[in-house]
């Protein structure tokens, strides 16, 4: 596929676009994987150009899954490009911590018309680090968001532990569970010692167009469905300009993509994958892969009216 990448030094964020072939006015920001040309993302690229749509990829640094005062004003500077190659419409797609920056985009910068997050919280996350320190796969922050906006980080939810009792818990919740990774634990436990504070909560009222957040019950990193009614409950209680629409599942892990999708990640095998990485994918996989199914028809059919 053709890509142009974009720099934070000179264009004010790192990206990489996917130009679409045929004619389209769409512009899909998305964020998957933990660099923009990474396997991950050129196979969202790719089924999204398959939906109409040019992408435009993005993520924190080349290769960095960590988030910790990421600006938002970056998605301003890359809605700016899409619109300087003709996209009329502006959409942005993310999946659990990006599924995050998807909605805090989008309730700040109304040219967003479609949001989509797939099991995403309703919270700003405290930031996190994947640096290897002291041989943790990932560490807290030193009371750092993940998000900034105009210099200042944004109010978030503090996890319940530091380092490296946060990585510990997360290992043991993962063995108990038999999951590649579970920290559901752990978020409910950062709950019940600080309870969500207003400040912290994503302001879903502000978000202009139509909103799709999708989730699964059995997801082990933490409650999304629970997270995805709040957000319900809040905009019955707020004015609100969106189009809220929920997705919710028993089955279909934290791994909530589009059996297509999933498909062009791993022509052979993606099953399997689901599988290896969390219990629920190995104890119910036709349950997990009719949730996949529905996503995919569903989603199709929201690009296609968008």
């Amino acid at each position: 596929m053709k890509k142009q990448y974009f720099d934070p030094e000179k264009d004010g964020f790192y990206g990489a676009f996917y130009e679409c072939p045929s004619a389209s006015d769409k512009g899909m920001i998305l964020m998957l994987g933990d660099a923009v040309d990474d396997h991950m993302a050129v196979s969202g690229a790719k089924w999204l150009i398959r939906q109409g749509c040019h992408v435009m990829a993005m993520s924190p640094k080349k290769k960095d899954y960590g988030h910790h005062n990421y600006p938002l004003e970056r998605f301003g500077k890359a809605i700016g490009v899409l619109q300087e190659k003709g996209c009329r419409k502006i959409g942005v797609v993310g999946a659990s911590t990006t599924g995050m920056l998807a909605l805090l985009a989008a309730s700040y910068y109304p040219q967003i018309s479609l949001t989509i997050a797939i099991s995403p919280p309703d919270f700003v996350m405290e930031g996190f680090y994947r640096d290897g320190k002291d041989g943790m796969e990932e560490r807290p922050g030193d009371n750092e968001s993940s998000v900034s906006w105009e210099g200042k980080p944004l109010p978030y939810l503090p996890y319940a532990y530091r380092h490296p009792e946060y990585w510990l818990k997360i290992r043991e919740a993962s063995k108990a569970g038999k999951d590649m990774v579970a920290s559901r634990p752990m978020f409910d436990e950062s709950e019940r010692r600080h309870p969500l504070q207003e400040e912290e909560k994503i302001r879903v009222e502000d978000i202009h167009g139509s909103v799709l957040c999708i989730g699964a019950e059995d997801d082990v990193l933490w409650d999304t469905c629970r997270y995805i009614r709040r957000m319900e409950e809040r905009l019955k209680e707020k004015p609100h300009r969106c189009r809220f629409k929920a997705l919710l599942y028993e089955h279909g892990t934290h791994f909530a993509f589009p059996e297509s999708m999933l498909k062009i990640m791993l022509p052979v095998g993606g099953k399997l994958l689901v599988g290896a990485a969390f219990r629920a994918g190995r104890e119910y996989p036709e349950e997990c892969r009719q949730t996949r199914l529905d996503i995919d028809r569903k989603l199709k059919m929201v690009l296609g009216r968008w």
